[in-house]
């Protein structure tokens, strides 16, 4: 019998992550039920990521020098950085790491929390002996600003994010978000990028 090695990262906080791999672990005073968890360990057996699938993250935005984050910064290829030309046509002038719908600028910086920590979930760099890992700990994170400091979001900011990404060819959006009240605005934005072969 042949077996393989399974990848388990050293990160930090790893057993902390139930949602990743719940053993049953008391996690700051709250028992874990052992295997109510998405089984990540069994997947990073196949795969890990890769550096070249983007995820498009709507929401707070992303703290770029995070040290779990930096390294899975996703770049803009079409886009030279600080030439205030929009290199790449798209109507946004240096949108090299994503785009701020919220303030209509270059800077998808979090100035909030939560979208840091929901591309953390997603993305965080694995096996770095350091803070968490991320489902996929190769992947490129792509900031999209669609809230407030506060928490406010904007559903014309959302429909925004969703649009760039398609234009982008970015496949798979995140969006950590929600509330009350049908928008057909975005319901529209919704399955115009799923036909467009967007996630």
């Amino acid at each position: 019998h042949l077996y393989r090695l399974g990848a388990t990262p050293n990160d930090t906080y790893y057993g902390l992550l139930w949602g990743l791999n719940n053993t049953g672990q008391t996690v700051n005073g709250d028992p874990g039920s052992a295997g109510a968890d998405i089984d990540a360990n069994l997947a990073w057996d196949v795969t890990t990521g890769s550096s070249t699938f983007v995820v498009g993250m709507a929401d707070s935005g992303i703290r770029a020098t995070h040290e779990d984050l930096a390294a899975n910064r996703w770049t803009n290829p079409g886009e030279i950085a600080n030439n205030n030309i929009d290199d790449d046509g798209n109507g946004r002038v240096d949108d090299v790491w994503g785009w701020d719908f919220w303030n209509n600028d270059k800077d998808p910086t979090d100035d909030n929390g939560h979208g840091t920590h929901t591309a953390g979930t997603v993305g965080a760099v694995g096996n770095n002996g350091r803070g968490v890992t991320g489902v996929a700990w190769n992947v490129k994170l792509c900031g999209l600003k669609i809230g407030s400091r506060t928490g406010s979001v904007s559903s014309s900011a959302g429909i925004s994010a969703i649009n760039y990404c398609v234009g982008k060819g970015i496949k798979l959006s995140n969006h950590s978000w929600g509330g009350t009240g049908y928008s057909s605005s975005f319901d529209a934005a919704v399955t115009s990028a799923r036909n467009a072969g967007h996630m």
